[in-house]
């Protein structure tokens, strides 16, 4: 550290690494001490709060400049500062970590049940998986702010996501785009014939139309059904709130009949609260629990009735708890009969996940390709399987990372 000089240099190290440096940083001090400013001081109280490993009694954001403190204090209040004042000094990007910090590092996740300190945090999908793995124990003063921090993240990432989403399916339903013509199938046989029976031809007996009348092909029917089977084990809890999101999404779409399940040891079917409101479908959750992937593929199994134009979409670590082999069978079989299937190990945005490498080669030998996927590629994971695209290679395409 010799090349530091600079007074605000000084200061910056200072806060990084907390009180016991200061006589180590003095010494590169014109004035052989260090002067942090007010607005320094407040930054230097909240990091205190969180990473000195003191065990100071004083409560979060009351220790004073120069005095640090373990932050275990309890009082809504007081944390309701310490949370403006992480929010007023940090980026936001910052503040999420420190925020997460404070409750893991610190036990602070009760705290979350005072609604004056719940208003205040800073709303993030690690927060709602921190919510929903208490969800049990929330108090009902705190339940609606509760509910309204979820619904702010669902309704950013359904703003993030619906679009390219939306994209995505009509791209690849739309096969009017690729011709010019009408297609036969999409003629509406009854309207067609009724406004024609003007034209009928005794002679011929026969109705000679002067127009045929279409289906709308989003209206018509549900071109394709897409189940989505969510592993809600604790570990999996960024990815189940990112797929309750999409689930959520493709069942806005017309055309497709969309299934939402989700399991550990027992099997939940989601899709009525996934179809009128995420936010339900999220506090039906529960987070934990061991794994039985291979009952909820026997569950999910019931609603495929054209396995050629199902999309199953399996998230999860594949650490299976259940019929292992059976799981492996029935997958196998799937594919054989024509279903479009594939396991996302994690849907986040974050890196390379833990999960069972032999399950993953045994269903990705059999055709079901197992990796990560980020929520910003699955839109054109959708796309290429609703156009019989090869999965693998196109998920190896998109850099996603698996096996």
């Amino acid at each position: 550290m010799s090349g530091i000089t600079e007074p605000n240099q000084i200061s910056r190290w200072r806060l990084i690494l907390g009180q016991s440096a200061e006589p180590q940083l003095a010494g590169y001090s014109p004035g052989g001490s260090i002067q942090l400013s007010e607005e320094e001081m407040i930054m230097d109280r909240a990091l205190a709060a969180i990473y000195d490993n003191t065990d100071g009694g004083a409560e979060a954001g009351s220790a004073s400049a120069g005095q640090r403190a373990a932050g275990q204090g309890k009082s809504a209040p007081r944390l309701a500062q310490w949370l403006g004042d992480v929010r007023s000094f940090f980026p936001e990007d910052v503040v999420s970590i420190i925020q997460n910090d404070a409750m893991e590092r610190k036990g602070w996740k009760q705290l979350l049940f005072e609604p004056e300190v719940l208003a205040t945090v800073k709303p993030d999908i690690q927060l709602v998986g921190t919510l929903l793995s208490l969800k049990g124990k929330i108090p009902e003063k705190t339940k609606d702010t509760a509910r309204l921090l979820v619904k702010a993240v669902v309704d950013e990432l359904v703003q993030r996501l619906q679009d390219d989403i939306r994209r995505a399916v009509t791209g690849a339903l739309n096969r009017r785009q690729h011709t010019p013509l009408p297609s036969l199938s999409g003629i509406d046989w009854k309207r067609t014939i009724q406004r024609n029976l003007k034209n009928y031809d005794a002679d011929r007996k026969q109705i000679i139309p002067e127009r045929f009348y279409y289906f709308d092909r989003a209206k018509r029917s549900k071109e394709w059904t897409v189940i989505v089977d969510i592993d809600q084990s604790g570990s999996m809890a960024e990815s189940v709130i990112w797929a309750s999101v999409i689930g959520s999404i493709f069942a806005s779409i017309p055309s497709l009949d969309t299934r939402v399940v989700v399991f550990d040891t027992e099997v939940v079917d989601l899709t009525e609260q996934c179809t009128h409101d995420p936010v339900d479908m999220l506090f039906g959750i529960q987070l934990g629990g061991g794994t039985d992937i291979h009952k909820s593929v026997a569950y999910c199994e019931q609603f495929i009735e054209e396995p050629k134009k199902t999309l199953f979409i399996i998230i999860s670590d594949l650490y299976e708890g259940g019929n292992q082999a059976g799981l492996i069978r029935r997958m196998r079989e799937l594919r054989e009969a024509g279903v479009k299937t594939m396991c996302l190990l994690a849907l986040s945005d974050e890196g390379k996940p833990f999960y069972d490498e032999q399950v993953a080669r045994l269903l990705s030998r059999d055709g079901t390709p197992c990796f990560a996927c980020t929520p910003a590629l699955l839109p054109q994971l959708v796309e290429g399987a609703l156009k019989g695209h090869d999965l693998a290679e196109l998920a190896k395409r998109l850099g996603t990372k698996g096996i």
